[in-house]
């Protein structure tokens, strides 16, 4: 560490300025973008992605021209502007499984707000006595906190990182709305051959930058996890289900009759085949409580007793919020909650049951999130597997209360998996943040705060954002003819999850084998540990990848292999200092690609939601060899990820 950034890093008795005015400002300007863009790629592709880095590079470049700043300026906006991620993740992936239950028609606004925002800030108030214990005595890794910390104190030119991002945001722009848009370019490509009366060979791949940028970000290791999950849906799981146990089901034989071999297989996807997703997401949520639960017993317990002490150190840097006054807000946010919950079902005693379950499982779920963030990364962190863990726990004890054929049941568990799943998605987001902060000298409690005004911001455009989204495109079937639907995979599964439970309608022998497959994948990485190898094999990632279509998981794997190519480049050439750098670069550009194809698709929403026509911007030509057309011009965008992941020079 040089000399400048120890003196950076150092604690100081009077910190310089970090809870300004026009970092407030900036931070919930930032936090209205990121926040929007995240739902449309968290509905699209069923990840989202952590957005501090891109946030404090954009400070960096625009706070200087309003006055004087610092580092300790910047990280609030960061902070602040990091809710979006997180609260767009616990929006998207519960509250539309009510629209999917026929509960909402649309997304109440004052009904979304109260139960994003709520969720949000019990999950800053559930990180509190987390920090201490996570970050300084654990030293777990926090990947992108540490990642962010290096952005800041590298800031010497900005510009140039803003530069990258704003190329790599209208390249992924004019890339969408040539495709989504004008309609000049097909937005998938498809391949396909009919095998026999029944049978097809099946493969598709999304012409997507935002896509790419995903892969990337997440690497290689997780997307070929995602990918490999999406093929063996589709390459072994639906041509088993169609050879051997197809004339089994008189229900779906029904459905599927008249149907083509493609129409039929995306319905036995649908009715059968992803829920082996689910049996494997459910096991790695039992695995990742199991492995953790000394660990987190340790957390919970010594974050207590130094939260309970904090307030006597003298220091800035180790101040977080009171305990008393955490303790006081928990118990006040429940109050609201628990109204809500009434007017949902009507009856107190479900109600209360309701709010207890919200709140232990709140705490407990943030407590794992915070952790698995502290190893994996916010953007691994298996948000989705803990709400449905919520979901079942949920289910189970009312439908002792309410009976397994209560018609109110399944949105009564998707309400509380919805503040749950908020709870625990800022809960880890609060802990990168807070990781940032400590290597760079904030203040806790000023971060903490900072958070929980990025909470109520996000939370305020949720409603009106995913009405849109709804409106334009549809969220899982189609809201107009020729329209691609947001697959809105977490919602989907939360929606037939809570649904099954409560209408006996599961196929329990579906998540049986997915459990099964999630157990063999446990095993193998369990194996790759022990043989101290580079890779791994997360099971949530099989799992997400088993639950999306195949057009999505594909081009993850695309976005994937270049982020190793870029990695080996490195490895091979350059030292290490340089290699962070130029990733550094690789990184600021996928998000670019992420943040300009999210914003250019809620654009084309506003203008079909506007005008009331899904083909508004369509101008009703399609180019000669569309989609080779198509597939180059991707290819050039993973070989300008590349470039800008390495040195000019290598060209």
């Amino acid at each position: 560490m040089s000399a400048r950034e120890a003196a950076s890093a150092a604690p100081s008795a009077v910190p310089a300025a970090q809870f300004t005015l026009k970092a407030i400002i900036l931070s919930v300007i930032l936090t209205v973008i990121l926040a929007s863009a995240n739902a449309y790629v968290g509905l699209f592709v069923g990840l989202t992605v952590a957005t501090a880095i891109p946030a404090a590079v954009i400070s960096m470049a625009l706070l200087p021209l309003f006055g004087k700043t610092n580092i300790l300026e910047n990280n609030i906006v960061a902070t602040g502007a990091s809710a979006g991620s997180s609260i767009a993740s616990g929006a998207i992936f519960t509250l539309p499984a009510l629209i999917l239950l026929h509960h909402w028609l649309s997304f109440d606004y004052w009904w979304t707000v109260a139960i994003v925002g709520l969720g949000g800030l019990l999950g800053v108030l559930f990180s509190v006595p987390l920090r201490r214990s996570l970050i300084i005595e654990e030293k777990l890794k926090f990947p992108e906190g540490v990642a962010a910390a290096e952005v800041l104190k590298v800031g010497a030119n900005p510009g140039a990182g803003a530069k990258v991002l704003g190329l790599a945001s209208v390249v992924a722009g004019l890339f969408k709305l040539v495709t989504s848009g004008f309609g000049l370019l097909p937005e998938t490509f498809v391949a396909k051959s009919f095998v026999g009366e029944r049978g097809i060979a099946f493969f598709s791949f999304s012409f997507s930058p935002v896509l790419l940028g995903v892969g990337y970000i997440v690497g290689l290791n997780v997307a070929v996890l995602i990918a490999a999950g999406g093929l063996f849906s589709w390459w072994v799981a639906i041509p088993v289900y169609n050879s051997f146990f197809f004339n089994q089901d008189p229900v779906l034989l029904h459905k599927l009759a008249g149907l083509d071999p493609e129409d039929a297989a995306f319905a036995i996807w649908r009715a059968q085949v992803r829920y082996i997703g689910v049996g494997c997401m459910l096991t790695g949520a039992f695995w990742a409580l199991w492995s953790l639960r000394k660990s987190l017993l340790k957390a919970v317990r010594s974050g207590l007793k130094a939260s309970a002490r904090g307030a006597a150190n003298s220091l800035h840097t180790e101040r977080d919020l009171p305990m008393g006054a955490v303790l006081l807000g928990i118990a006040l946010f429940v109050i609201p909650l628990f109204v809500l919950y009434y007017l949902v079902v009507g009856s107190l005693g479900v109600a209360l049951a309701m709010a207890v379950i919200m709140i232990i499982a709140g705490f407990l779920f943030s407590s794992v999130s915070g952790y698995m963030a502290g190893l994996v990364g916010s953007s691994n962190n298996p948000v989705s597997g803990i709400t449905i863990c919520t979901i079942l726990f949920a289910s189970l004890v009312l439908m002792w209360m309410v009976g397994g054929k209560s018609a109110i049941g399944a949105v009564a568990v998707v309400f509380i998996g919805a503040v749950v799943c908020n709870a625990a998605a800022v809960a880890g987001d609060n802990l990168q943040d807070l990781k940032c902060g400590q290597l760079i000298g904030a203040t806790p409690w000023r971060q903490q705060v900072m958070l929980g005004v990025g909470v109520l911001a996000s939370a305020a455009v949720m409603a009106p954002v995913m009405n849109v989204l709804l409106f334009a495109y549809g969220i899982g079937e189609p809201a107009h003819a020729g329209v691609k639907a947001l697959p809105a995979p977490q919602a989907n599964l939360v929606k037939s999850v809570a649904e099954g439970m409560f209408g006996g309608t599961l196929p329990f022998g579906m998540i049986a084998i997915g459990a099964l497959i999630g157990v063999l994948i446990i095993i193998l990485d369990l194996y790759l540990k022990h043989r101290g190898s580079r890779w791994s094999a997360p099971v949530l990632a099989v799992a997400v990848g088993i639950y999306l279509p195949l057009d999505v998981s594909t081009p993850v794997l695309a976005g994937g292999i270049v982020a190793e190519m870029v990695a080996r480049f490195h490895r091979k050439h350059h030292e290490k200092d340089d290699h962070e750098k130029l990733a550094q670069n690789g990184m600021l550009f996928s998000a670019g690609l992420i943040t300009g194809e999210a914003l250019v698709g809620i654009f084309i929403a506003i203008c079909i939601w506007v005008s009331k026509k899904p083909g508004v911007l369509a101008l009703g030509v399609t180019l000669p060899a569309a989609q080779w057309i198509a597939a180059v011009l991707l290819l050039g965008v993973c070989y300008w990820i590349f470039r800008a992941g390495t040195p000019r020079r290598a060209a």
